[in-house]
C-alpha cells in the first residue's frame, strides 16, 4: 500500500488519539513509573482496546494492518507527547517478539501467541543480546538440545526489554552444535512461566519504567512445537526483524526530538531573560532553527523510505533500501541527541532537573544509538550493502 492510499484524516486521527492516551493515562503518572521501574500491566489492554497493540497485524490475530505511514505516525506521537522511551520500548517490545512468529510460526503456534499479545493479556519479548557479544549475533551460544518431544535450552540473555514478565520470550538459539556460525542458529517461543528460566533486573541510566531483564536457562524444557519456522533458519528471521526494528527507532527518534523542540520553544516563550522572553534573543531562535531543520530532513527521510517498504515492488526492499534504513535510523538518532542537547541547553538550569523531557531524553538517547544496531555496525553494514 503506498501513501497517497492513506487519508491525511486517518493520520490527524490517530495523532490526536495518541495526544489524548498519553495525556489521561500516562502524563500524570509518569515520573511515579520511572520511579517505580514499572508501568502497570493494565496499560497494554488500554492500549490494545485503542488498537495500538495490533497496528500492522493480520486481522486475523485481531490486529489491523496498516501501512508504515500510519504506524509511524502513532509511533511519533506517543514519543512526541509522552517523552518516555522506556514506556514506548515495553509497551510496543511485542514488535520485536512477534514478527518472526507472524512470518514463520505454524498456524497452531500463532494462534496460541498473538491474539492474547495483541488483546494486551499478555506481554512478548524478543531475546537476542548476550552477556559475552551483542552485535555478533552468528556467535551466540546458547544452546537448544530437542530430547524427545521437547528442546532443552542453557545459556543466558541480556539488555531483554520487558524480560522480567513478558509471558512468551521469542530466544535465539543455537540448535547445531556442531555449527558454530550462523546456520546452526534457530527461533524457539519460550513459555516466561518455564521451570529453569530466571530473571534478574538490570538497573539503566534511562528507559527507568521499562523492565530490563537479565535471562537464565537452566535446562529450560520447551515443546518441539515452539520452534519458529525450522531449524537452522533463525539467523535469516533475525536479519529481516531487524528492518523493521529499526525503521520504527527512526520514528521513534523523530518523535523524541520534536518533544524536545515542543518543550525548548514553549520554555523560550514564556521565560524572560534581560527584560524580554527568551525567544527574542537571535541565538536562541537560531539554536530551535537547527533543532527543527533536522526534524524535517529526519521527518522527509522516513517516509521516503517507509513508502519504498509499503511498496509492491521487491526491487524497493533490496540491499540499498537496507542500506537507508540503517543509514535512516543514524540519522534519526542524532537528530534527536542534537535536540535533547538543545532543548537542555535552553532550558538551562531547569533542563538539568527530573521531570523535564529534554533530562529524560538526553539520558534516553544514548540506548537508541546503540540499540537495534549500533552506529558503527549501522555504517559498516549500510556500505557492504552498497558494495563498497
Amino acid at each position: 500500500m503506498l501513501h497517497t492510499d492513506i487519508a491525511q484524516e486517518d493520520i490527524a486521527l490517530v495523532e490526536d488519539a495518541a495526544r489524548r492516551f498519553i495525556q489521561t493515562e500516562v502524563a500524570p503518572h509518569l515520573q511515579t513509573w520511572e520511579d517505580a521501574g514499572e508501568f502497570p500491566r493494565e496499560l497494554y489492554a488500554r492500549a490494545a482496546a485503542l488498537g495500538w497493540l495490533g497496528l500492522g497485524y493480520p486481522e486475523e490475530f485481531g490486529g489491523t494492518p496498516s501501512p508504515w505511514r500510519l504506524r509511524n505516525a502513532m509511533t511519533i506521537a506517543l514519543a512526541r507527547h509522552g517523552g518516555s522511551g522506556g514506556l514506548m520500548a515495553s509497551l510496543f517490545s511485542h514488535n520485536i517478539g512477534l514478527p518472526p512468529v507472524v512470518r514463520h510460526g505454524s498456524t497452531t503456534l500463532q494462534n496460541e501467541v498473538i491474539p492474547e499479545v495483541l488483546q494486551g493479556r499478555k506481554i512478548a519479548a524478543l531475546a537476542i543480546t548476550e552477556p559475552g557479544g551483542g552485535t555478533d549475533v552468528s556467535a551466540l551460544r546458547t544452546t537448544a538440545r530437542l530430547d524427545g518431544d521437547a528442546y532443552v535450552v542453557d545459556g543466558e540473555k541480556v539488555f531483554i526489554t520487558s524480560g522480567m514478565r513478558a509471558d512468551w520470550i521469542t530466544v535465539a538459539v543455537r540448535t547445531d552444535a556442531k555449527n558454530k556460525g550462523p546456520s546452526g542458529i534457530s527461533m524457539l517461543m519460550v513459555p516466561g512461566d518455564a521451570v529453569g528460566l530466571s530473571r534478574s533486573p538490570l538497573q539503566k541510566m534511562g528507559w527507568l519504567c521499562s523492565d530490563t531483564a537479565h535471562l537464565r536457562f537452566d535446562s529450560v524444557r520447551v515443546p518441539a512445537r515452539y520452534l519458529v519456522g525450522e531449524e537452522g533458519a533463525g539467523f535469516k528471521m533475525i536479519l529481516t526483524n531487524f528492518n523493521g526494528e529499526r525503521l520504527s527507532m527512526a520514528a521513534m527518534a523523530l518523535g523524541f526530538a520534536e518533544c524536545c523542540y515542543d518543550e525548548a520553544l514553549a520554555w523560550a516563550r514564556q521565560r524572560k531573560t534581560f527584560g524580554t522572553a527568551l525567544v527574542d534573543h537571535q541565538v536562541i531562535r537560531h539554536k530551535l532553527m537547527d533543532m527543527k531543520m533536522r526534524i524535517e530532513s529526519t521527518r522527509a527521510w522516513l517516509h521516503a523510505v517507509s513508502d519504498r517498504a509499503d511498496s509492491g515492488n521487491k526491487a524497493d526492499k533490496g540491499a540499498e533500501w537496507v542500506a537507508q534504513v540503517c543509514l535512516l535510523k543514524n540519522h534519526a538518532t542524532q537528530t534527536m541527541q542534537f535536540c535533547a542537547d538543545q532543548g537542555v541547553q535552553i532550558l538551562g538550569g531547569m533542563g538539568y532537573m527530573r521531570g523535564t523531557a529534554c533530562e529524560r531524553i538526553y539520558r534516553e538517547v544514548k540506548v537508541m544509538m546503540i540499540g537495534g544496531g549500533a552506529e558503527e555496525i549501522m555504517k559498516d553494514l549500510a556500505s557492504r550493502q552498497l558494495g563498497l
